[in-house]
């Protein structure tokens, strides 16, 4: 099955600080079928996803809102506005440093989870690597799997491998059972990981991302078993070795011609 190619609109938020809706019309004259939001960029959602309607495109999730314990009650507006039933969450390295700050985070995961599930929303989460670090031989986001029975999961491939130390398809088959969506990024897998810093505002791992296909992550393996419950692959990168729309088309052409996801062209 060909599932739609979307794209992570924060892969293009310095393009969408310029012109929002130029980044969205170009979106879809690469011609992906869906785009995952990050931010508005002035626009009321409503607005935002008429103009979305109007291109052509789709939203199968969001990362606006972004689900923590003090907004529920907005994020579950916003998430109506836009047409869905799913809301994300997601934390830093603090939250998983041991098992005590694993046990808090999933505490606090599940009341939102509890809330959500009464007013008819499922609760995901978006990973980074610092999950996918072990405690005693274990995968932090197993212990945190095992606390949270009932949040399904957005599995990030590419971070899943914790800089290449796992493997990007086993961990997918390790959650499979509980991942509704994907996302798919590049890059050079297998470095040593630096002090991480923050440089304008973005968390800056020092890993070399680049267009799909151009990097060491195993696309055809992720796609070839991915859970049939997946209907839709999002393209990310948090930023890019070359101009990013330039990556965003490379990586439409990539995934499409190699019959890994359905574009509109």
């Amino acid at each position: 099955m060909k599932r739609a190619l979307a794209v992570q609109l924060y892969s293009l938020r310095e393009e969408a600080q310029k012109d929002f809706v130029g980044v969205l019309k170009k979106v879809a004259d690469i011609g992906y079928q869906a785009v995952e939001p990050a931010g508005f960029w002035n626009l009321r959602p409503r607005e935002f996803k008429k103009i979305i309607d109007d291109l052509g495109l789709k939203i199968f999730s969001s990362h606006s809102p972004w689900a923590g314990s003090f907004n529920l009650g907005e994020a579950m507006d916003l998430a109506d506005a836009l047409g869905l039933d799913k809301i994300v969450c997601g934390y830093g390295p603090n939250e998983f440093k041991d098992r005590d700050s694993i046990k808090y985070t999933a505490e606090t995961t599940n009341k939102m989870q509890a809330i959500l599930e009464k007013n008819g929303f499922i609760l995901f989460q978006h990973n980074h690597d610092f999950e996918f670090q072990r405690i005693d031989g274990k995968l932090k986001y197993q212990i945190y799997a095992e606390l949270c029975p009932k949040v399904k999961f957005q599995i990030d491939s590419f971070w899943s491998t914790n800089f290449g130390t796992e493997d990007e398809v086993e961990m997918l088959k390790l959650f499979a059972d509980r991942t509704i969506l994907i996302h798919i990024k590049d890059g050079i897998l297998r470095q040593a990981q630096q002090e991480l810093k923050v440089t304008n505002g973005t968390l800056d791992r020092q890993v070399d991302l680049r267009a799909l296909g151009s990097g060491q992550l195993n696309i055809k393996g992720v796609v070839e078993n991915l859970p049939e419950r997946i209907d839709n692959i999002i393209v990310e990168l948090d930023y890019c070795n070359i101009d990013m729309f330039t990556a965003i088309e490379q990586s439409y052409k990539f995934m499409t011609e190699n019959g890994f996801a359905a574009g509109n062209k």
